[in-house]
Formats: C-alpha cells, sequence, structure tokens
C-alpha cells in the first residue's frame, strides 16, 4: 500500500453502559492517504460503516485473491482515480451482531456513537476538513441502511451518502424470515433459551447455516421495537407460537423503513451534495426492489440521486466501492 493504515481505540461515551454490555470503547482502523505524515494538509473524510455482523477490526480481512475495502481505496488514490483522503472503518458490532447504527434501549446509542463519537474523535486527532461538504458516509446491507439513516437525521454532518444494497422495503427483505425465525423460536421453547443455545454453540463450535437469519431478526428487533421489560429488551412482530403478525410492532418495523421515512424527511435528503444508491439484480435479501423505491421517492422529492444496478448478489460486492468513491470522493470540499 501506499498510504498507511493505523488501528485506534475509539472511546465511546455514547455506548457507555449500553444495555448488552458491549465495549465503550472501539477498535477502528484509519486509512491515512499518501504523504499524510510529511505534509500539513487537511483532507477530507470518507466514513464506512459495514453490514450486519461486521465490526471494526473486520475491514482488514484477507478474502484470498481479493482486495479488502482498505486496499481498494489505496488502489484508486495511489492511481489518481480520485484525491488522497482519509477513511476511517466504524464498528457497529453488537452481542446481536448489529445495531443499525442507530439509537435503541436495546442494543446503545450508536447513532450518537457515529456522529458524535467517530466523528469528533477523527477531527480531534487527525487534520481533517470539519465540515458536512468534506464528509462522506457509505455503507453496505445494514452499512447502507444506517446511510441513509444518517442522511435524513445528520445532513449536517455528512454531505456526501452512499448505499449499497442497503435494507430498504421490509416486506421483501424481513417479511420472508419471520416464520423460520418463529419456528426456531418455537423449537427451542423461548427466544432467550435460542439465543442461549446460539452463544454457546458459537462459542463452543460454531454457528449454524440457518442461524443468521433467527439471530438477524432479533437483531432488527432490537433496533426497531426495543421494549423494556420483554426478554432480551425487544418485542418480536410475530407471535412465537402460531407466527401471527403483531401489527402494532410491524408498524414499528415499517415507520424505519427508508422507502417510508424517505418521503417524510425530503428536506433533510435535499440538503446533501451527492447520494449515490446501487444493488445486484440477483440480491438474495430482495434488496434490488427497496433501492427501486427509494430512488423513485427521491426522485418524486425532486432529490437526485445516482442510482446503478449490475449483475451479482448481495456478499463480496467490495469492488462496488470503488463506484462510490470515484462518485463522492471528487465532489468532497478541499
Amino acid at each position: 500500500m501506499t498510504g498507511t493504515v493505523e488501528v485506534h481505540e475509539v472511546p465511546a461515551a455514547a455506548l457507555e453502559r449500553n444495555p448488552l454490555g458491549d465495549p465503550a470503547r472501539r477498535r477502528t482502523p484509519v486509512y491515512l492517504p499518501p504523504g499524510y505524515g510529511s505534509s500539513t494538509a487537511r483532507f477530507p473524510v470518507v466514513y464506512f460503516l459495514h453490514g450486519y455482523s461486521g465490526s471494526g477490526m473486520g475491514w482488514l480481512n484477507t478474502t484470498g485473491f481479493q482486495l479488502t475495502p482498505l486496499e481498494r481505496l489505496d488502489q484508486l488514490v495511489a492511481g489518481g482515480a480520485i484525491p488522497p483522503v482519509i477513511a476511517v472503518y466504524c464498528d457497529g458490532w453488537t452481542a446481536l451482531g448489529g445495531s443499525q447504527w442507530i439509537n435503541s434501549e436495546a442494543v446503545g446509542r450508536y447513532d450518537d456513537y457515529l456522529v458524535r463519537d467517530v466523528v469528533g474523535y477523527a477531527d480531534k486527532t487527525f487534520r481533517t476538513l470539519p465540515r458536512a461538504a468534506a464528509r462522506a458516509l457509505i455503507g453496505k446491507s445494514s452499512g447502507g441502511y444506517g446511510a441513509m439513516v444518517h442522511a435524513r437525521s445528520h445532513p449536517d454532518v455528512f454531505a456526501h451518502v452512499a448505499c449499497h444494497s442497503g435494507d430498504a422495503y421490509f416486506e421483501y427483505c424481513y417479511l420472508p424470515d419471520f416464520p423460520k425465525a418463529a419456528s426456531a423460536y418455537r423449537k427451542a421453547g423461548s427466544v432467550e433459551t435460542w439465543y442461549g443455545e446460539f452463544r454457546r454453540r458459537a462459542k463452543e463450535t460454531r454457528t449454524r447455516g440457518e442461524d443468521h437469519m433467527v439471530i438477524n431478526i432479533l437483531a432488527m428487533a432490537a433496533a426497531y421495537s426495543a421494549k423494556k421489560g420483554e426478554p432480551l429488551g425487544i418485542e418480536l412482530p410475530f407471535v412465537v407460537q402460531t407466527g401471527r403478525i403483531k401489527p402494532e410492532v410491524w408498524e414499528r418495523w415499517l415507520a424505519q423503513d427508508p422507502v417510508r421515512f424517505i418521503p417524510k424527511h425530503t428536506e433533510a435528503f435535499r440538503k446533501l451534495e451527492s447520494l449515490f444508491v446501487d444493488c445486484g439484480t440477483r440480491d438474495e435479501f430482495n434488496l434490488q426492489w427497496g433501492a427501486r423505491m427509494m430512488v423513485e421517492a427521491l426522485g418524486a422529492a425532486g432529490v437526485k440521486a445516482v442510482h446503478e444496478e449490475f449483475d451479482d448478489s448481495h456478499m463480496g460486492i467490495y469492488y462496488r466501492y470503488d463506484r462510490s468513491l470515484s462518485y463522492l470522493v471528487p465532489r468532497l470540499s478541499r
């Protein structure tokens, strides 16, 4: 690599005493462009949000012949395809596998963590340009969802946003897994029992292929329908014994769907200077449909978004960061 990578332990005041007991200090890889150490220049910053089950250190994982996201960024900078930037690879891991990058009574304040703790640490520690026009936020899957949430809530922090295969149109991406999750919880006897068995199995041997969709539903419920006093502090959107949808809980989920919240927050999206949305046409979670609906809603509000589709699925698509970085980074304020 021509740039350098440092791993910083970011103190996260927003995550102190969180309900799951997850750490309030997060190991966070940071990419510094070539020449950073020998200059006094300030740089714009790209913040990356990982998907469900990801972590800060997971950004450094090598996958055979493929480049890591950091190596892909370095390649673009070294080749002159994009101007030099600082990049911060955030950590949103939780004991349930993810946070959706929002504040939740069942998980912790991950919205505050990103906006206050991570951005604040970067601006204090590195030679950044501390303004929205010089910040980009890029996420994939649950990270793509998080990018759209922060575009809605914090256009004053991030003026450039990219959503890769982000969770959207919940009827298609979550609803199909409800009966499968209900079956697993019912067989175990309760949600708490299933979760305890899952944690023990993961520690002693390994998780099963079918576990992903089941733990994912718990994580989504923790994000969208937290409820004190319930097992794990969450309320499921269905009855475990019968699988019947609970309309009042399901409506809480739907209120958090980008397809639904975009039309209600058009002023925030109009403040963005750049917005990139993409998804594979063979996405296993049907997210291409949600992406199309999001772009349709944005267009109806007069918000311009670059929308791309590509012939691939949901997994192993780090190469798509090349597209969003090539669009966003040259547009960052310098």
